[in-house]
Parts: C-alpha cells; structure tokens; sequence
C-alpha cells in the first residue's frame, strides 16, 4: 500500500472505527475495593508475614531502617504464595536504567526436581537481588562494553505488585540497580540517596524548633499531560513513530487560538480510555485523582495525589506505561513527546514537591497565619536560597532535545529559573527581610452578584502559570519539568540543593544561638540574611514577557536557553562537591550522567535528522514531483488546445513556484545529510554543539519548505496525516 493510500486508509479506518465494548464496571467492583488489590501492600504483609517479620519490614519500610536479611526468605514466600493465588506464573525485578525508561528481567517460579516434575519456589536471595546484563546500557564510561556484571537490590519502600496480561500475570518488584562496582547506573538509587540526605537535614533544622521527627521525607504529586491521537495516524507518520513529535507538518487553520478545548467535554473513546487507564491504575494503587481536555487540541492531563518522592517516581513511570498499554487497546496512541506539534502547546509534568514528617505534619503547610509561623518561614527560606544558588543544577534536571522546544515558548515556563511565591507569602517574606512580620494577607470572599450562588473564600494569592517554580498553598510547583521524562532526576535534585540550604540554617542558628542568646532573634536574622542575598529568583510577574528576560540578566540570574547551554554546569566543581558531600552521586557518577545526557542529545538530533532526509526524500518530495507533472501537463494541455497564453499567467506562476520550492528543498535536503554525516572532531559537548549549531537550522529549513509545498500540492497526492486531521478527528 503507497504512503498516499496509506493516509486515506487511516481516515476509513478512523471514521468506521466502532465503539470498544465497556471493558471496566465500577458497580461491580467499586473503587474501595478495587484500590491496591493487586499490591503487595501493608494489609496483605499483616495478613501473611508472622508478628516479627512484618514489624521489621515495616522498621524498613517507614523508618529507612536497614532491612534485616533474616527476614528476607519468609518474605519472599508470603509474597510467592500471594502472587500465584494471582495468577502469577513469573516474578521481574524491575528497575530504572539511565535511557529514561524502565527495564525488567521475568524468571519463572517453576524449578524442575529432577524427576520430570517441578516446584514453584522464590527466596529471600532472589527477592532481595537480581543480576540483569548491564553492558547494553548507559553507563557513561562507568563500565566498559565487555563488563557486563550489574545488579538490582530490592527496595521495600516501593511495594510490589501483580502485572496483569491476557495470558497471565507476573509479579513485579521495584529495585535500584548498580554496577559490579556498586555505582549507580539509575535514576532511583540517586533519588534514595537524597531523600536520606533532605530527611537527615530536614531532622536536624525541626529540632531547633524543639521538634523530634523520626522521619521526613520529600513528597511530590506529578501531574502528567499527554496527547491522544488515532494509532492509524500515528502508524502513517514515520516521524511520530521513530521520534515522537512530527518533523513535518503546516499549520492548520484552527489551532488552539478558540480556545475551546481546554476542560472541554471529554471525547467519548478518550473518556473510556482514561477510564481504564484509572481501574488499572486503582489496582495498583496510584492515586490518580483529576482527569481533563488541556489547552492543545488532542491533549489530556491526569493527575494523581502526593505521595512519597521515591513511590511518586515509581507510579509515574507506571502511570506513562499504563497510558501507552491502554491507549492502544482503543485504537489510540499515547504521545508523551514535550512537543509533538509545532504551533500548539507542548507537554509538561508539573512536578508538585514538599516536605512531610512520618508524624504527618507538611513543614510547607503556612497555616492560617504564615507571617508567626516561623519553622514554615524558615523552610520557605531554605528552598528560596536553594533554588536561587543552584539554579543552574535544577535547569540541567529538565534538560532535553525535547524540552528546548517548549520552554520559553510563551506556552511553558521559560528556561530562566524563579520563584513564584504569591501576594500573600511575598508580602510576608518582604516583612521578613527588614524585621520580624506581623501580618499576613487574607483572602475574603467573593461576592458573585446573585442569591443562588454561595461566597467563594478567595484565596491570598493567584496563580502564576508562567513561573517554573511556584508556591501553591503547601507545596512548590517544578512546571518545567517535561511530559517524557523520569521526575527522578529533578527531585533528586531538589532533595539535595535544599538539603544543603537546611544544613547551612541549621549550622548557623547551632553557633549563633550559642551562650543564651535569642533563638527567635538569631533567627529573623539568619533568615533576612538569605533573603538579602537570594531575594533576586524570586518574581512574580509574567514569566513570558521580554522585560522579565532584561530584568533576569541584570539581576544576574542564569539563562541556559538550550540543554547544551546547560550541560557544563552539572560538572562544574560546586555540583561535584555537593552530590559528594551528600553521598547522591559520587564524581565518576556525576561524570557519566553528564555524558550520557549529551550522547541522547546528539542521538536524538541524529534520528530526527535521518528521518527529515527520508521522509523528504522519499514522501514529500515524490508528491511534490507528481503534483507538479499534473500541473505541467495541464498547462501544456490548455495551450495545445489554442487557450490565450495571456490567461494562463497564474497557473505559470503557480508552476514556476512549485518548481522553485521543490529545487529549494533538494538543496536543503542535501545540506541537512552533508551537515549530519560530518560531525567533526571534539568530545560528546562538541558533537552536541553540531547538532544544536549545524544539524538543527538545517533540519527546519527542510521542514520550513516542505511545510510549503503541503500547502501547494493537491491535497490527495500529500502522503502524510496531516494536522487538521491528527488533532480534530477523534
């Protein structure tokens, strides 16, 4: 089948695509009882393991207590024996390798006697670790080729759970993986390692307020948007299969400029689909709570409630796998690329993160008067300063190929790192920094102009959508982190450059409020100390406006405007020492993320690049030279006929610009594989620097012509799905 009849077919299929049967029946089995049934959770470990063993993997559990190995092999047989009742055949040590997404190894229960027959057996040693092959995947110069040796280490945080497939199921169980040499060759064992470094800090500051905590921990809720589209589409368009986001495609008439999708009436498949997305996920307990149209045509959000960082991840990761899995059962696609349309919104994965005590206290919860809540205050100071003085580490954490196509496109939080605190927070704040505050903003409430609707309480402050780091009532909003990607890496981050802000209060308020003197004032002087010095990341305007980029430049803030801009920054000498320091990630660690995040930069560039030439080649140019057989011979047919030539200017210029635009793009396409096949010398920075510098512009002055030609060529002759029908046909 040609590619032209390829993209007609996508459309019959489409418009006679029938209704799925209702494949979930919450009446049935209501979400109360459906929630974690397939989880390996705390009431089925009290239910199966003996008193003691269960208490100690609970120590581990909440406590962070090193899990004691004598528990491990009654462990793995309550969890055996629960997964097979299941319908489990298989177990698979899951775990996060630095590609970004996750990796499992399934072995089978069975282990044959000898006697022709077999038993079903999992012990304490395979539960507790793995050895998948590590060689084929990044390392960063961490592990040659040749060395192959790597482990997964369970970890008790994060419970394990049943899979489920129509031929059965398989018990999954959430690991960390390292090298022989037990570095870290993932995203979970850094984020472990911060939460113990923001927990032990976060401990020693509450006990300057007279405080014991046996635990904190970092919390965050991901929010995750994505786009649907009909797989037959997807299925026609090489670039949306092989890279994610079209490298080819002019902008339709109706975009996103009505307005009228966003919190939109839901599609009906697209409805059915979240719908399962959400029964799969309540099965496995991922608290998934809001679902809506967002602005683009074709994008959705699903959003769940806040859980510890490390469950958080794990359930994301779950969340984006689920999406994909289901989505294709409806006929969809699921794209989760930052930018798989130009000219529409992007996709983001707002990355809401706070601090909660194991006694259940939220240290950024203000209360109902922030300005005499002085531990919230001084929690608040320490990520101002944390943010302000480690910006440059955050922008690495969102870093991307993908991401550098929205940030700062007046549609997602530009790439420029600030605060937004809100009306009420910063006026508390500004009262801070020159002495002690003594009032806070209110809201009130809102008078909507008739008896039969209530007074809305108002809250202190409005949102700020434009800012990448927003404070949001009891929490801080990260809204640049980008729809593909692991929340490992920016919370990761987080937990470590606020640890650190947390040591350095603490350090202070230990020595200057030695020999009596008084806390409350040593404190409010510590704390408009920080203020005075890293008051400069806070802004509350907008985030898109050119004025904000001067008023950035002056106040000194960084401006990495592309990942390869920011990359250096992960090695500089102060990021080295302060992963060091906490013991997340150790020099040759820090190194090969470093890396590894510039080789999928010019990997990424790469593919794209290789498909732009192919699609152009092979697609878009042969419809352009068929269209413009069909005009040539036309035109030669009229004048055969005796036609007046003087009518037939039009229809000569339309010729000539059609040939014009296709000897243009032969050129362009020529220029994009010389400029790909020479990367030139240099280290992974240099090769990052060519595809940003060389690669890229190229790339889009082949797209920018044949963008052109799809607005010139016969509609039934252009081969690709095109935006109108991708983003409107549901």
């Amino acid at each position: 089948m040609g590619s032209t009849n390829a993209r007609a077919a996508a459309i019959a299929a489409l418009t006679n695509f029938k209704a799925v049967a209702p494949r979930v029946n919450f009446k049935d089995t209501p979400v109360k009882d459906l929630y974690g049934s397939r989880v390996f959770n705390e009431e089925v470990q009290r239910e199966r393991l003996p008193k003691t063993v269960f208490k100690k993997l609970q120590q581990t559990i909440r406590n962070g207590m090193m899990l004691d190995p004598q528990i491990a092999d009654a462990v793995a047989i309550a969890m055996k024996d629960w997964a097979i009742e299941k319908g489990a055949t298989h177990y698979a040590h899951i775990f996060y390798p630095m590609t970004g997404i996750t990796a499992e190894k399934h072995d089978s229960f069975i282990s044959p006697t000898g006697d022709g027959q077999a038993i079903l057996e999992f012990s304490g040693k395979e539960l507790v670790q793995g050895e998948p092959d590590a060689s084929s995947f990044p390392s960063g110069g961490l592990r040659a080729t040749f060395e192959a040796r790597g482990y997964t280490a369970w970890d008790p945080t994060s419970p394990a759970y049943i899979l489920g497939n129509p031929n059965g199921s398989t018990l999954v169980i959430p690991t960390a993986f390292v090298s022989w040499t037990g570095e870290a060759l993932d995203k979970k064992t850094p984020l472990l390692r911060s939460m113990d470094a923001v927990c032990n800090a976060a401990i020693r500051l509450l006990k300057q307020f007279g405080k014991v905590s046996e635990k904190v921990f970092s919390t965050v809720g991901p929010e995750q948007e994505y786009f649907l589209i009909d797989k037959n589409f997807y299925y026609a368009r090489p670039d949306l299969l092989n890279a994610g986001r079209t490298l080819f495609g002019a902008q339709p008439p109706k975009g996103q400029e009505m307005e009228d999708h966003y919190f939109g009436s839901i599609p009906e498949r697209v409805l059915a689909c979240m719908m399962e997305v959400e029964h799969e996920l309540y099965k496995l307990a991922v608290p998934v709570k809001t679902r809506h149209n967002e602005v683009a045509p074709a994008q959705y959000e699903i959003a769940p409630i806040f859980e510890s960082s490390n469950l958080a991840h794990d359930h994301q990761m779950l969340t984006m796998e689920t999406l994909r899995r289901v989505a294709d059962k409806y006929g969809l696609a699921c794209l989760m690329h930052e930018k798989p349309f130009a000219g529409v919104n992007g996709s983001g994965k707002h990355n809401n993160w706070s601090l909660s005590t194991a006694e259940g206290e939220n240290l950024l919860n203000p209360g109902s008067t922030p300005h005499e809540n002085a531990q919230f205050l001084t929690f608040v100071c320490a990520v101002i300063r944390a943010v302000d003085k480690y910006a440059a580490l955050l922008r690495v954490s969102i870093a991307s190929a993908g991401n550098d196509h929205r940030l700062g496109a007046n549609e997602a939080p530009p790439a420029i790192i600030s605060i937004f605190l809100g009306d009420q927070l910063n006026d508390i704040i500004e009262q801070l920094e020159k002495g002690a505050p003594s009032s806070s903003k209110q809201g009130g409430f809102m008078e909507l102009g008739t008896s039969v609707l209530p007074k809305l309480p108002r809250d202190a402050g409005d949102r700020n959508r434009t800012s990448p780091f927003a404070f949001t009532g009891n929490k801080f909003e990260f809204r640049a982190v980008s729809s593909g990607q692991s929340i490992a890496g920016p919370n990761t981050v987080l937990n470590t450059i606020v640890a650190e802000s947390l040591d350095y209060i603490s350090g202070r308020l230990e020595t200057e409020s030695k020999g009596g003197k008084d806390f409350n004032k040593v404190l409010q002087t510590v704390l408009s100390d920080i203020l005075k010095q890293h008051k400069r990341v806070i802004f509350n305007g907008n985030g898109y406006s050119e004025a904000w980029h001067a008023e950035a430049e002056k106040r000194g803030l960084p401006n990495f405007k592309t990942t390869v801009d920011s990359m250096p920054s992960l090695i500089t000498k102060e990021s080295v020492e302060l992963f060091g320091k906490y013991k997340v990630l150790n020099e040759r660690e820090v190194h090969s993320r470093y890396e590894i995040f510039l080789e999928n930069y010019k990997k990424t560039i790469n593919i794209e690049a290789q498909l732009t030439t192919s699609m152009a080649k092979t697609m878009i140019l042969p419809a352009a030279i068929r269209y413009q057989g069909e005009v040539a011979h036309s035109l030669a047919a009229t004048k055969a006929a005796g036609i007046n030539v003087g009518n037939l200017g039009e229809q000569e210029q339309l010729l000539s610009d059609l040939s014009r635009t296709i000897s243009d793009l032969q050129k362009k396409i020529a220029a994009l594989a010389h400029v790909t096949e020479h990367l030139g010398e240099g280290d992974a920075l240099a090769h990052a620097k060519h595809s940003r510098d060389a690669i890229i512009p190229a790339m889009n002055a082949v797209r920018t012509l044949a963008d052109k030609l799809e607005t010139i060529v016969a509609d039934d002759l252009w081969p690709l799905p095109t935006y109108r029908e991708m983003l409107f046909i549901k």
